[in-house]
């Protein structure tokens, strides 16, 4: 389960209809991670993936910075808040040190977010440079504030965008635009960056919650299992030819196919009313829920009923038995 309150540099919350809304609580620092802060949130994604309770995770900033980056002054002051993980050295003290540091740690959050299977929304509040910058990249969804700015900028101090930036950069814009914006060291505000193909949404700053809430609703209301496997399908296109894409895509349809959400959302088309997905991610005692998922189970064994010579009679009683039972009080 999710764990929610007061963490060190971040505060998680848990709000209906399953987002979780992590916030970033170090304004004074422009909301700088540490190694251990990046360790702590990749332990908060693990568990939002984890937890069925979260359909979709948010990102945002407090004062006028969504993350300014890392720490880079060698000696991080007490940030307080409980910490999620134990502490462990953060690496780049020798050269293999930066090596395992990177991978382990510093990458690990940009992975873990792209490898979650739930959406996930950067509400970008204000400045989001380098660290902040590729997790934003990262997220699935990135809408921002007018006054936002946007860039890695690593260059001016002679480094590298290592955390996997210049590949996040390159999906979204391409070899060339990627090339001039990182060689250029640029940093551009919320409408260029819209320009650029890297924000979704551009808001006035007063409006960044709220509309980061609207589209959250929109997307954890939708059925849950079939926006989960499209969103691997798509980044996995990314990577594969057309004919891998194609198989993958029908291997995934046979899931989505004979889920309860999509004969739900058959049936609400045939009645002219909107769909309610998801009822299998209701507590386990609420009827509908169990009904649900008696349905669904109806739905994988009919076929192998069918197929050992049953008659449709004989379906038609077990349904009902089940129904029965599931809808008892």
């Amino acid at each position: 389960m999710m764990q929610t309150g007061e963490f060190t540099g971040f505060a998680v919350e848990l709000r209906d209809p399953g987002i979780a809304w992590i916030r970033f609580t170090t304004p004074e620092r422009l909301n700088g991670l540490t190694q251990s802060i990046k360790r702590d949130l990749v332990e908060t994604v693990t568990q939002a993936t984890m937890d069925n309770r979260v359909r979709l995770l948010v990102f945002t900033g407090t004062g006028r910075a969504f993350c300014a980056g890392d720490d880079i002054s060698g000696h991080a002051p007490n940030l307080g808040g409980t910490p999620l993980v134990p502490p462990i050295h953060p690496g780049h003290d020798t050269p293999m040190g930066t090596y395992d540091g990177l991978r382990i740690l510093s990458q690990a959050l940009n992975l873990a977010v792209r490898s979650c299977d739930k959406l996930s929304i950067a509400a970008i509040n204000g400045v989001a440079i380098q660290t902040g910058f590729s997790l934003a990249l990262a997220c699935d969804y990135r809408i921002a504030a007018d006054n936002a700015k946007l860039g890695s900028a690593t260059l001016r101090f002679g480094l590298l965008p290592d955390e996997g930036g210049q590949y996040l950069l390159v999906q979204l814009m391409g070899v060339a635009r990627t090339m001039d914006f990182l060689m250029r060291k640029r940093i551009v505000g919320a409408a260029e960056a819209q320009s650029l193909g890297l924000l979704h949404e551009v808001v006035p700053s007063a409006n960044l919650e709220a509309a980061t809430m609207t589209l959250a609703t929109e997307l954890a209301n939708g059925p849950q299992v079939s926006m989960r496997l499209l969103k691997r399908s798509i980044y996995n296109a990314w990577e594969m030819s057309q004919e891998q894409s194609f198989d993958e895509i029908a291997s995934k349809t046979a899931i989505s196919d004979h889920h309860a959400d999509a004969r739900e959302g058959v049936a609400a088309w045939k009645e002219k009313r909107a769909p309610r997905f998801n009822r299998w991610l209701e507590p386990e005692g609420d009827a509908a829920g169990k009904l649900d998922r008696v349905l669904e189970t109806i739905g994988r064994l009919e076929g192998e009923i069918r197929r050992a010579g049953l008659q449709s009679q004989v379906l038609r009683q077990l349904e009902q038995q089940l129904i029965r039972q599931a809808t008892r009080p």
